[in-house]
């Protein structure tokens, strides 16, 4: 196992801000595939100027995290992806310290996530193990080594998820298939978290429609369309009291959130796809 064994994926959507970032802190992979949903040929440009190994595609749509994903997984030719957001920071020696957890493991995984220094959730469930690489039922989507060959036995990220939850739903499967997640405190990261898009008030309104819509799918997912429905009911009158209260009290930006909510969640119920997508400026 070496560093020529892993291609590092990033999916990219109005993320020049913090992109180079995140590339200036890989230092041993040089595999490295971005996909770009916003179709941006100049950020193409700029970092093919400065890194020009790294293969650049820019997709004529936006397909999303899970989508996106897939595809840079299909590309890849390595047997290990390690997916990225674009706010991703490595700290000193991740990359050499998760390669060496690797051949630890061998390939008895099929998800393994380096620390993020500023996640709650992975200190929390860390403070309960002793050991520094322990084995989870999920982990978040920011940071994901995956073991190519597991993860396409048991289905990539689902595509009808546009936005949140993917990664949720692809460690449920993962679980199901008796395979093996895990958290290392050996590597850790950095993610800065709601910064991979500099679109603002628009990129806004689009994370609270699909929060919703994937809330409810996935439920629905799980369980069954009748048993989210008696879940999610209270949510939609809530919802639709809180448009109407922050209406009146002229809390324009609270207001349209709790409408982009409510409006994911019952596109969601409904059956309809997550159709909805930020518009480019």
């Amino acid at each position: 196992m070496n560093y020529k064994q892993i291609t590092i994926g990033i999916v990219s959507f109005k993320s020049e801000k913090v992109i180079f970032n995140c590339l200036k802190s890989i230092k041993k992979i040089k595999k490295i595939i971005i996909l770009d949903n916003s179709n941006d040929v100049r950020l193409k440009t700029l970092i093919k100027k400065k890194y020009p190994s790294i293969k650049f595609l820019l997709s004529k749509k936006n397909l999303g995290y899970g989508s996106g994903n897939n595809l840079i997984i299909k590309k890849a030719k390595t047997p290990y992806v390690f997916i990225l957001s674009p706010d991703v920071i490595l700290a000193k020696n991740c990359e050499k310290n998760l390669l060496n957890v690797v051949r630890n493991l061998k390939t008895n995984f099929s998800i393994l996530s380096p620390m993020s220094k500023k996640n709650n959730h992975d200190f929390n469930i860390a403070s309960n193990y002793k050991k520094s690489t322990f084995e989870v039922e999920f982990v978040k989507g920011f940071a994901m080594l995956l073991n190519k060959k597991k993860i396409i036995k048991v289905g990539l990220f689902d595509e009808n998820i546009f936005l949140y939850l993917e990664e949720i739903d692809l460690c449920r499967r993962v679980k199901q298939a008796n395979h093996k997640i895990f958290i290392t405190k050996e590597a850790k990261v950095t993610h800065l978290g709601a910064k991979s898009s500099n679109i603002g008030d628009e990129f806004e309104k689009c994370r609270n429609w699909h929060w919703m819509w994937s809330q409810f799918y996935f439920n629905k997912k799980v369980s069954n369309y009748f048993l989210a429905i008696l879940k999610f009911l209270p949510k939609i009158f809530f919802l639709a009291l809180k448009v109407i209260f922050f209406y009146i009290v002229f809390d324009k930006y609270k207001s349209i959130n709790s409408k982009m909510r409510l409006l994911g969640l019952l596109n969601s119920v409904v059956g309809n796809s997550s159709w909805y997508r930020p518009k480019i400026i």
